[in-house]
Parts: C-alpha cells; structure tokens; sequence
C-alpha cells in the first residue's frame, strides 16, 4: 500500500511594506485528521518589524486556531475562502489599531 502525500495547493509571501509581508501556505492533506472536519493544513501569518503578529494555522494538537497579538483564540474553519477573507479582515484590524506598517 503506498502512503499518500500532502499536496501544496498554495505558498507565497506578499510584501505589505519595507517592514510588513503576509506568508500563505496552504496543503491539501490525502484525508482529513480525525481532529478535524476538512483535510486542510495551513499556516497564514502577517509579520511586521521581524514579529509576527497575526497567525492562523491549525497544528494537529490544538487544532484550527488564531493568534492575534499575544492572544490565541480558536477558529472555526469553513471553506479556505473564508479563512482567507478572515485572515486579511484580522491583518486590516492591526493595521488600525498599531497604525499601518
């Protein structure tokens, strides 16, 4: 029986500003974990001045989940649409809130 690979559907890095840029990196998993309702791995970060500040990503241990400054909130996962949506929604809210980058 061969063991089936995760798929990378999607990595870039998209430059904000001389001190900010958003990483995507998206992997379509053969199945989803038993943890989990999509077979998804993903991790989303927006990084300004060498930290990261706004991350989703979804580690089989804690499952989907957001980081938000210092904070860690879950996430309920829909559709890779929406998480994206709603990781650009969390990037425009910093921007706001510490000033654009």
């Amino acid at each position: 029986m061969t063991k089936q690979k995760a798929t990378l559907l999607h990595k870039s890095r998209v430059i904000v500003s001389s001190q900010a840029f958003a990483e995507f990196v998206i992997w379509k998993l053969p199945h989803a974990a038993s943890t989990k309702a999509h077979a998804y791995k993903y991790r989303l970060a927006y990084v300004v001045n060498n930290k990261c500040v706004v991350r989703y990503d979804n580690e089989l241990s804690k499952g989907d989940h957001r980081h938000y400054g210092s904070s860690e909130l879950t996430y309920q996962f829909h559709s890779l649409e929406q998480l994206i949506i709603d990781f650009y929604l969390d990037v425009e809210r910093w921007n706001h809130e510490n000033s654009d980058p």
